[in-house]
């Protein structure tokens, strides 16, 4: 255990970070990044991943939690106190001097420790700059390192994106720091320069052996280059892993959406090691209780194309593209659909089976499985919840009761009870709300913020702006993320139940 804990070089320890408009960016994240790691924090935007690297680098501060540097409290530390280097996407570069006084930059405002013996023999400590040859020596250094030996005079703005790139990286270790931090370096370069880089920013953590925590959206570019994956979403931690088993066995549909393609199904578990889904049994190697709803997540390279009937199910090919090293074809059976990569194709209208080995079915516990709520009932006999007010039936709440022509509720016993204002909890089903573009139809508004597409529908997320409250439904229609929608729950799908007995 002594071990482990000597080669946690930064430790996150309840780390919240909430912004003055009440928004949580970062929420209750906990996590450690060893020595020498090349860690990445990975998730769409806005889900709290560059806000974490610039609490490490000292730019923000944590609302609450520590951050431990190879265990000491830094939280409260300045930038400048703090052996760590970041490079942003825009590369922050001088344009106005040559490559080698971009590098020197921050080397010619370094102090360091000499020391000396004065006449008498003594040791005496004085600070100073560093020397000209030694200023040199290790610019030299760091052009080496990146690959830009005899670029020393260049303007910086006769350089292409990938240079420009590197200089930046060039002036963040001649510093030599214990972590580096990457910010999205490679955003603003094309394709080819952005692979080309990426092996070279892999090989360069290799020569310099120091901490590497970069931030990407780019999946290819997370699992290209680090030694871990940490997959975040609305600030909260999805999952933690290698790139393999971030790839093989996502926690849940969200990193199986996010990170590569993938066939995200509904199932049931049907016995020991056996999950029903697109109406056929299939085994798996995953433990669930008998009757559990799950998510079943396959990826398009592990279906296998038969003839039909030599395999599990039959299906129709409905799509079919050339990607390059494979086609990208999609069977469909009844109403789903399963896309699956091959490199032979066949054709559209071809009636084929597929083929599933058990090690490849990968099983996650449901993540929606209703929508829960806490709500109170208005004067009008209306429900609010979810930063919305619905029509909703509030004989429910006890059976045999009916309403009066003044709205007040009758119990089955002959009392009258006023609900306003009374306490309640809500549940919605997955599959009983609707949305509308007309902000007028609906009871609560929001956005569109997750879609994940489940073979024979999509299950999305609408968010509304005030308390940034969920609403989760499946439905068949398609819809784009960002889409500004209301929110429609008929009044009969909204279920009800008291938080407590109303006093009469």
């Amino acid at each position: 255990m002594a071990n482990v804990k000597k080669e946690k070089i930064i430790e996150l320890v309840d780390i919240t970070r909430q912004f003055d408009d009440g928004v949580i960016a970062v929420d209750n994240v906990n996590l450690y990044v060893r020595k020498g790691e090349f860690i990445t924090f990975l998730g769409p935007s806005g889900c709290g991943k560059t806000t974490t690297l610039r609490m490490i680098a000292g730019f923000d501060k944590p609302s609450s939690g520590k951050i431990l540097l190879n265990g000491e409290d830094i939280s409260h530390l300045p930038p400048n106190k703090r052996p760590i280097n970041t490079v942003f996407q825009r590369y922050a570069l001088f344009p106005h001097i040559n490559v080698y006084e971009n590098i020197a930059f921050g080397l010619k405002l370094k102090r360091v420790k000499v020391t000396y013996q004065d006449k008498n023999g003594k040791q005496v400590e004085r600070i100073e700059k560093l020397k000209k040859h030694e200023l040199a020596q290790k610019v030299e250094k760091a052009l080496k390192m990146v690959d830009l030996e005899g670029f020393e005079k260049r303007s910086v703005s006769t350089l292409s994106g990938g240079q420009q790139q590197r200089v930046a990286i060039a002036r963040a270790i001649v510093n030599e720091p214990e972590i580096l931090l990457l910010d999205e370096p490679l955003g603003a370069l094309d394709l080819k320069m952005r692979k080309d880089m990426q092996l070279e920013l892999k090989e360069m953590h290799r020569k310099l052996g120091i901490t590497f925590i970069y931030v990407t959206h780019d999946q290819e570019e997370a699992l290209t280059m680090s030694d871990t994956i940490v997959v975040m979403k609305d600030g909260v931690i999805q999952q933690i892993g290698t790139p393999t088993d971030i790839y093989n066995e996502p926690k849940n549909s969200f990193v199986a959406d996010f990170i590569g393609e993938s066939n995200i199904f509904s199932g049931t578990m049907v016995g020991d090691r056996k999950v029903r889904f697109i109406n056929h049994n299939f085994d798996c190697v995953d433990d669930f209780a008998k009757n559990e709803k799950v998510d079943v997540v396959v990826r398009p390279e592990d279906v296998f194309l038969m003839d039909e009937d030599k395999g599990q199910v039959n299906g129709k090919i409905i799509s079919s593209i050339f990607k390059g090293v494979h086609y990208e074809m999609v069977m469909q059976v009844g109403k789903t659909e399963i896309v699956i990569q091959d490199t032979i194709e066949r054709k559209v209208g071809e009636k084929v089976s597929i083929f599933i080995k058990p090690g490849d079915i990968h099983i996650m516990e449901k993540e929606f499985s209703t929508n829960k709520y806490d709500g109170y009932i208005t004067k009008k006999n209306t429900v609010c919840f979810g930063d919305g007010e619905f029509e909703c039936d509030v004989t429910q709440l006890y059976e045999g009761s009916f309403l009066d022509e003044e709205g007040y509720l009758i119990t089955a016993d002959g009392e009258k009870i006023d609900l306003t204002d009374v306490d309640v909890n809500v549940e919605v089903g997955l599959k009983d709300i609707e949305i509308s573009d007309d902000a007028e139809a609906g009871g609560a508004i929001g956005n569109i913020v997750s879609m994940i597409y489940k073979g024979d529908h999509y299950q999305l997320i609408v968010r509304t702006d005030e308390n940034e409250e969920d609403y989760v439904f499946d439905t068949e229609d398609t819809w784009n993320e960002n889409d500004r929608v209301s929110v429609i729950i008929p009044k009969e799908k909204i279920k009800l139940s008291l938080k407590q007995e109303v006093k009469r």
